[in-house]
């Protein structure tokens, strides 16, 4: 099963780190979030992916054509100009990189690259989310449900603290980043059927795959929500970037 990953956006809440790359390779650990995604992908058997490029999308296919040499061994010979490869260390990725347009919105980059999908179930997510949602049991549930397509939901927290107070006004004390009540949120991490074709009209250039694709699915009953109730994360600022970091240096929970 081919996963498609949106990657194109300009990541204008991220300027510091997107003014010069797209915001799929700012890196966390060393590593493009991009590639942090893509494991995760790859731990579940899932190695075929079609990336939609946009914004800087030299960048990504600079990074993957050389991905090879750049996590391998060398042995470079300046007099007879060659390179020998003397081990290596990369995963099984098979990757498509396609060019969806500078300024399209996500369901037109959808849209330009279901011939890739040749006709078959895939999944979808976000090229900036990172999670550690259990890929086989979301493909389960997908195809017990029966729709088009799959939405994995979590449930909203605040990015601020919640202050306490008495009747009085007096401030007792401080909840830190308290769990939502209730809410869930669009999380990514989509399995979609092929009938979604259908549901990507003439204008989907201009249209966003959160707007009118997902708002038709659910008039239509055709999508379907699996909560995952583990770890998610979304670099949308630079402060979530610095988050993630200190994640990683723990031991990130989105790394298998």
């Amino acid at each position: 099963m081919k996963v498609v990953i949106f990657a194109g956006g300009r990541g204008t809440r991220i300027a510091e780190e997107s003014l010069l790359r797209p915001k799929p390779m700012v890196e966390i650990g060393g590593r493009p979030i991009l590639w942090h995604i893509m494991r995760h992908y790859s731990h579940y058997g899932f190695n075929d992916f079609i990336i939609c490029l946009g914004y800087k999308g030299h960048l990504i296919k600079e990074y993957f054509v050389n991905y090879f040499y750049y996590n391998s061994d060398l042995q470079v010979d300046l007099r007879h100009n060659s390179v020998r490869i003397l081990g290596s260390q990369v995963e099984p990725f098979n990757v498509i990189l396609a060019d969806t347009g500078i300024d399209t919105m996500t369901a037109g980059r959808l849209k330009r690259v279901l011939p890739y999908t040749e006709n078959q179930p895939f999944m979808l997510t976000y090229g900036d989310g990172v999670s550690d949602v259990n890929l086989h049991e979301l493909l389960a549930f997908h195809k017990k449900h029966g729709r088009i397509c799959t939405m994995t939901t979590v449930q909203a927290g605040s990015r601020f603290g919640v202050v306490q107070m008495d009747a009085e006004g007096f401030v007792t004390g401080f909840t830190e980043k308290p769990t939502d009540d209730g809410t869930w949120i669009n999380a990514g991490f989509f399995v979609v059927n092929p009938e979604i074709a259908k549901y990507l009209k003439d204008d989907a250039d201009q249209v966003m795959w959160e707007r009118q694709p997902m708002d038709d699915l659910a008039r239509d009953g055709q999508l379907a929500a699996y909560r995952h109730l583990g770890f998610w994360k979304c670099m949308d600022t630079l402060r979530d970037k610095e988050q993630l970091e200190e994640l990683w240096h723990k031991g990130a929970p989105w790394t298998t």
